[in-house]
């Protein structure tokens, strides 16, 4: 976090909000993202915002066309959940074509993020996955009523099917790497066969549940002194679509396995009034979207010139985890993971 001179773009949303610099108590450009230009705003009345510009650079991936549309969706679905840990849109502008810019504005939540916070020397850990679990199962809870996808629809139209919808998800991703000639540890098209064999099971999916798709300790807010910590905000919706619940499931566990972490699901159990079982259908799910993620974070790293080290350093970590998942999913008339609870899908 760090204190600048705000940008025009930040000046003119901040002008459609009617706030000039005498009402402005402090500002700071947010660090850790991505994509987006994230500014925190608090006013001199008390209000604390969070500003977010799409950047000025268009080398991106296909899905992330209009990723401020999917933040907004986002935020507003989990008001319907009831979540107290999610922000609250103050005021949108999606439209790249508006005079003042794409922008969102939303409250900010308390806390640092959780990678930040020391929370297993004082016993916290535990607690804090099952309270996780619950505002996850909240959030699955959600049901979107246009469709499968993103809704910021960079492939078209949201889909009737989440087969159809994930399908283009991952033709997506597989058309940048040959676009960007992203290093991947099997050919492009030996990567769409595996993927295509198995999308079969993704026809159990039949409710377009609201997920967060990036759920990693940076996005999670802690609050609170040791062994009284708090979740404090679910942050950066942004890579949010309407699917299968279980796909979140990656994210939190993102070089782990979901099934060891005992305290989430029980949270999350509780929340959406089920039990979590471990069956044939939902392994196979749960390796295809492992692979998705994957895929995406070993090929954006060529549009986002994040340079050599730190893609060597993406490679060694991500590649042998997509040949894992991949793998997975070839084997996956063996054994398999599903979720049968009150917010998840057919299995």
């Amino acid at each position: 976090m760090s204190d600048r001179v705000p940008d025009p773009p930040l000046t003119r949303v901040l002008d459609a909000l009617g706030v000039d610099e005498r009402d402005i108590a402090s500002r700071a450009t947010l660090t850790g993202g991505t994509y987006n230009t994230v500014t925190r705003v608090t006013l001199t009345d008390g209000r604390d915002w969070v500003v977010k510009t799409p950047p000025p650079h268009t080398a991106a991936l296909r899905y992330e066309r209009d990723l401020l549309v999917n933040e907004v969706a986002f935020c507003t679905a989990a008001a319907r959940s009831g979540s107290a840990a999610v922000p609250r849109v103050v005021r949108s502008e999606p439209d790249p074509a508006s005079p003042t810019g794409a922008y969102l504005v939303m409250t900010a939540r308390p806390g640092h993020p959780w990678h930040e916070v020391g929370t297993a020397g004082a016993g916290d850990e535990p607690r804090l996955r099952a309270e996780l679990g619950e505002a996850v199962g909240r959030l699955h809870s959600v049901t979107g009523s246009g469709g499968f996808g993103y809704p910021a629809e960079p492939f078209g139209p949201l889909a009737a099917t989440w087969r159809a919808a994930f399908t283009a998800m991952t033709e997506a991703v597989l058309a940048d790497a040959e676009t960007y000639r992203a290093r991947l540890p099997y050919p492009v098209g030996h990567i769409r066969t595996v993927l295509a064999d198995a999308a079969h099971v993704l026809d159990d999916v039949t409710r377009p549940a609201l997920v967060h798709f990036d759920l990693w300790p940076g996005n999670l807010l802690v609050t609170g002194d040791p062994g009284a910590r708090t979740l404090g905000g679910i942050i950066d919706g942004e890579r949010m679509f309407w699917g299968d619940p279980v796909a979140d499931f990656v994210s939190l566990a993102l070089f782990a396995d979901i099934e060891r972490d005992g305290d989430f699901l029980d949270g999350y159990a509780r929340s959406t009034g089920g039990t979590v079982e471990f069956t044939a259908s939902l392994r196979t799910r749960y390796a295809l979207y492992r692979s998705y993620l994957y895929l995406i974070m070993l090929v954006e790293t060529v549009p986002r010139a994040v340079g050599p080290e730190a893609a060597e350093e993406t490679w060694e970590s991500v590649a042998p985890h997509l040949v894992a998942a991949l793998d997975a999913v070839r084997k996956s008339g063996t054994t398999g993971v599903s979720c049968r609870t009150g917010a998840g899908s057919d299995g």
